[in-house]
């Protein structure tokens, strides 16, 4: 039953932002793609031990992905995230062969150049990715044949919240396998992992390539969901904007993924229109705060003020 609860809270805030907020589905429907997006960067930085700031190349290139399948082949939304699935695992398999033979900040610094390739390569390629322009112009099917995506973007929430609680699903298991712990060992020790006999640069690989996937499969669904596709999607930025989502939410805790990404685009939401030239700030402050003071003293204080009320309330029923 414990194991339910994600879900059931996931499930019952979504309720809750559909009938009290339906003016800001839009929003609600890009916080569930990103979710998706920084969960899989959570893979590989938070279980993986894998500092990487090229995350959006995985994101971007599942995009075009799907956009392309849809202007040439079929709109078909669900073909157009196994698209961009398989694209992400691609190109994060092919670049992880190589990237995976160095660590720490020589890592780092070629994810960005993975990056900065990739979306040099789509600025070029204007005949087929639109270039400077964007991936426009293609037409995203009815899901099943029975739903179209309407102006009010309610269709698209419950899509937009279904994938991500299937993704939420599916890490967790894979995580929690015997696949995920061996992981997670190497993360903790890496030169021990490889003592005992473990393929520690094949499981991070492996690692790699389930990430590029899941971050396809974000790519495809906001390019679905907002039907074009621009070179903001390989950008450095999306990269930088996902870590500090991660690091607000606590890295290694999928549910903690997606709780940084809603604060931080809620955040980014409202602090942009009041003042869209000074919102880092707030940004800036809040991890100041994250870092500074660990996540375990904010659970004891919060666990002190709970236990406070508990013994308070009886106290006061009686008066």
């Amino acid at each position: 039953m414990k194991r339910c609860i994600p879900y059931l809270v996931l499930i019952a805030i979504s309720v809750l932002v559909y009938f009290v907020w339906p003016d800001q589905l839009s929003l609600a429907a890009r916080i569930a793609t990103m979710a998706i997006f920084v969960m899989s960067l959570d893979l590989v930085v938070g279980y993986g031990g894998l500092a990487t700031l090229g995350h959006s190349a995985l994101f971007g290139i599942g995009a075009y992905a799907s956009g392309l399948l849809a202007m040439h082949l079929t709109g078909n939304p669900l073909i157009g995230l196994l698209s961009g699935a398989a694209a992400g695992a691609l190109l994060a398999a092919l670049s992880g062969v190589f990237l995976l033979r160095y660590e720490g900040l020589t890592f780092l610094m070629l994810t960005v150049a993975v990056g900065q390739i990739a979306q040099s390569a789509a600025s070029k390629m204007r005949d087929v990715t639109g270039g400077e322009d964007g991936l426009s112009g293609f037409t995203v099917h009815k899901l099943f044949g029975i739903w179209g995506f309407d102006l009010y973007g309610r269709v698209a929430f419950v899509y937009c919240v279904i994938v991500m609680l299937v993704c939420f699903w599916a890490m967790r298991r894979l995580m929690g396998s015997p696949f995920g712990l061996s992981v997670v060992g190497i993360h903790q020790n890496r030169v021990r992992a490889g003592a005992i006999g473990g393929s520690v640069r094949g499981q991070l690989l492996k690692l790699y390539t389930f990430a590029g996937a899941f971050a396809g499969i974000a790519g495809a669904l906001n390019a679905q969901v907002n039907q074009i596709v621009g070179l903001d999607t390989l950008g450095f930025e999306l990269s930088a904007e996902a870590l500090v989502m991660l690091v607000l939410g606590g890295a290694g805790n999928l549910l903690g993924a997606i709780a940084g990404t809603a604060v931080f685009m809620t955040i980014h939401h409202w602090a942009a229109s009041v003042n869209p030239y000074h919102w880092l700030f707030i940004i800036g402050g809040m991890l100041v705060v994250v870092v500074l003071i660990p996540r375990e003293r904010w659970e004891r204080h919060l666990r002190q003020r709970l236990s406070t009320f508990e013994v308070m309330r009886p106290a006061r029923e009686a008066t």
